[in-house]
């Protein structure tokens, strides 16, 4: 778990009271669209309104030129190359693209990189398969936009290159005949983060020309560009919602039939589909192709004809879904020993965990949940012999690709964008990376960005009725850019905690009052919830209607919580000034102050830990415990790390969870004989 920021909304009740008299939407809906920055009448009928819009395709830079090109090759039945990538978004706009192409009588094929031995994007060996193959074009999906080099090998072979991508391009093009991405500085599009379906998808509005009819072509294609597009957790906004809503009208019911035998392999046919349930059932499917085996029977799954072939695709891949949870779990657990082994490296802003080996399809989702667990951008890197690979995940604020953009003299290649990153170095440049993007990281100025719970309302607990979900399901489809509405329940007594699942999760009774609510707490044991009956705890929750003895009931669903007495903002600060001496960066007499506790302050905090016989919580949880006014949270844990080295307690860390041992000995100790305080000191004198 991660100290997070709570930010609850401010609206403004009369302008959702302006937005309500004019549109007729209740009070609620029209706080969560103010939430969302969509404050005036006229903006809220347009996201109601059934009619879908898309911007002109030709405004994107050299989108005539490379819908030219394409149609030249077609008209000439010229052999063109679809050259997609092995996730989700590379996939459906592969078969995309490719399905489109064959059915205008194209002489077209498709190449789908593998990710062991050919990595992300173009390389020279592909394409010298693709020239021996006699293509003349080459198409990129989802890729391309760094590939200067191959492009440039391309042209020497007489093989023209037409690049489609979404990724942030550098200074340099690619020398292709077109290169097709919102990101480009001269792009017109007035919408700009589409997946690399989305671009996909604007090509073939191009390649449809001036009688495009765009309804035709959203029910023949809207479910990949849907799956696509969630799958690369863009923002749900603009352009990109309209493509999603119209996907998910059709997913459950069209005529793929690799498509409807994946969705009864999960357990999902026949049901309504959000934006939700295809990111945790459809989209982990296609992935794990890429990830485990051979991509491209993903994109044969989505163009295949023949039942037989759909079931023993799915099947497949299915198992191949199980596999990667498997490896996945593995390499997790081997990042958290490397954390608990050398914990040096938990006070750096960016975490990078390095193992050999690890399988590279699946160390990005690994690096996701190193983020979420301890609140910082990651990245993780597998090295087999001179060569290593990396995947990393950040948080909102701070840019992955830019701090690995700032290491490019250390990297053979990278790419990316804010939020996600992948790159390519000598094994022996691992050190120096993990030191520079860590440079890096401190010289921008303020502090690291922490991740942020955004409440969009507060709730009390009568004002739960079915009502509200019905007003949130107004605005799906939920994603990057447009979250579920998250609600807050403050000040409420934590009454009972009982496991359900065989562990696995937890139903956690709340009351204020005379009201009680019935939660659930998915993925938590009882083990890991750092609380007990009595505490007052604010919820952020999610609500649903869902259908339970042929009624419709109210789910409430935990996803996060803390204790309502905590001063979350001054937690996080002190961590981080905690974190910056434990770096041994030089401190101000006054961040020297705010971590040596006094006498006074160590007793609150041995006699705390002494009258619960140890602890087991969230570390700020502790803090409340002491009873000090005075005591900050980085005098806290520098308290149990002078505590712990005169082996007055046994102190474990993970995250802000602090598990602490009361050890007894019968010695007298002078707390203030310590090498930890000697060393605060010395930081001191290096900052004066």
């Amino acid at each position: 778990m991660s100290i997070k920021k709570w930010q609850v909304f401010s609206c403004d009740a009369r302008s959702a009271e302006k937005v309500t008299k004019e549109t007729g939407i209740p009070e609620l809906l029209a706080i969560l669209l103010q939430a969302r920055g969509i404050t005036e009448p006229e903006h809220v009928r347009e996201l109601f309104q059934s009619e879908l819009h898309f911007s002109d395709p030709f405004l994107m830079a050299d989108m005539r030129q490379a819908a030219d090109r394409i149609l030249s090759a077609v008209d000439g039945f010229e052999k063109i190359a679809i050259y997609g990538d092995y996730d989700a978004d590379g996939v459906t706009s592969t078969a995309m693209l490719y399905s489109y192409l064959e059915s205008c009588g194209a002489n077209v094929l498709y190449y789908i990189p593998e990710r062991e031995g050919e990595g992300y994007g173009l390389n020279k060996n592909a394409i010298q398969i693709l020239h021996e193959q006699q293509v003349n074009l080459i198409v990129t999906v989802d890729n391309g936009i760094s590939s200067i080099d191959e492009v440039d090998y391309a042209n020497s072979l007489s093989i023209d290159v037409v690049i489609t991508d979404h990724h942030r391009p550098r200074a340099e093009l690619p020398r292709a005949c077109a290169v097709v991405d919102p990101y480009r500085t001269d792009c017109k599009s007035p919408y700009k983060d589409f997946s690399g379906v989305g671009v996909a998808f604007k090509l073939i509005m191009a390649l449809e020309g001036e009688d495009c009819d765009i309804t035709a072509l959203l029910d023949n294609y809207a479910d990949l560009v849907a799956i696509g597009t969630i799958g690369d957790i863009v923002p749900l906004t603009g352009e990109n919602r309209s493509l999603v809503k119209a996907g998910l009208r059709i997913i459950s019911h069209n005529d793929r039939l690799g498509l409807r035998s994946l969705l009864e392999q999960a357990g999902m046919e026949g049901r309504k589909l959000t934006a939700g349930n295809v990111a945790f059932t459809i989209v982990p499917r296609i992935n794990a192709t890429g990830r485990i085996g051979s991509p491209d029977r993903a994109v044969r799954l989505l163009l295949t004809e023949y039942p037989e072939e759909a079931g023993e695709l799915s099947s497949d891949i299915n198992d191949d879904n199980e596999y990667r949870r498997q490896i996945e779990k593995e390499i997790y657990e081997k990042a958290l020993q490397q954390l608990s082994e050398e914990p040096q490296r938990l006070y750096d802003r960016v975490l990078v965990i390095e193992g050999e080996n690890w399988h590279h399809g699946v160390i990005g989702i690994v690096s996701s949940r190193i983020t979420e667990q301890f609140g910082k951008p990651s990245i993780i890197i597998s090295y087999s012999g001179e060569e290593a690979k990396g995947s990393g995940r950040s948080i909102e604020g701070f840019s992955l690709f830019e701090a690995v953009r700032s290491c490019d003299k250390l990297l053979t290649r990278y790419g990316g964008h804010p939020m996600a990153a992948g790159l390519t170095l000598p094994t022996e440049n691992i050190a120096a990376f993990r030191k520079t993007i860590n440079d890096y990281a401190a010289s921008l100025n303020g502090p690291m960005p922490v991740p942020v719970i955004k409440i969009d309302c507060l709730l009390k607990p009568q004002q739960l009725t079915l009502d509200v979900p019905e007003y949130v399901q107004a605005l799906e489809p939920f994603g990057m850019g447009n979250p579920s509405p998250l609600f807050g329940l403050y000040h409420m007594k934590l009454s009972d905690i009982t496991p359900v699942g065989g562990g696995k999760h937890l139903r956690v009774t709340v009351s204020q009052g005379s009201a009680t609510v019935r939660c659930m707490k998915f993925g938590t044991t009882l083990e890991q919830f750092p609380y007990l009956p009595g505490d007052i705890l604010d919820l952020a929750v999610t609500l649903e209607a869902r259908e339970y003895n042929g009624k419709n009931t109210l789910s409430v669903f935990i996803k996060d919580l803390k204790r309502s007495d905590v001063d979350v903002e001054s937690v996080i600060s002190g961590l981080a000034l905690y974190e910056k001496s434990k770096r041994q960066e030089p401190l101000t007499q006054q961040e020297i102050s705010d971590l040596i506790p006094d006498r006074d302050e160590f007793a609150a905090v041995y006699r705390a830990v002494r009258a619960g016989n140890g602890f087991c919580g969230e570390a700020e949880g502790l803090l409340v415990k002491t009873g000090s006014d005075r005591l900050g949270f980085g005098k806290l844990l520098t308290a149990l790390d002078v505590l712990s080295e005169h082996h007055l307690i046994k102190l474990e860390k993970s995250g802000n969870i602090c598990i602490i041992e009361m050890l007894h000995t019968e010695k007298k100790v002078d707390l203030f004989r310590s090498d930890i305080l000697d060393q605060l000191k010395r930081l001191g004198k290096a900052g004066e």
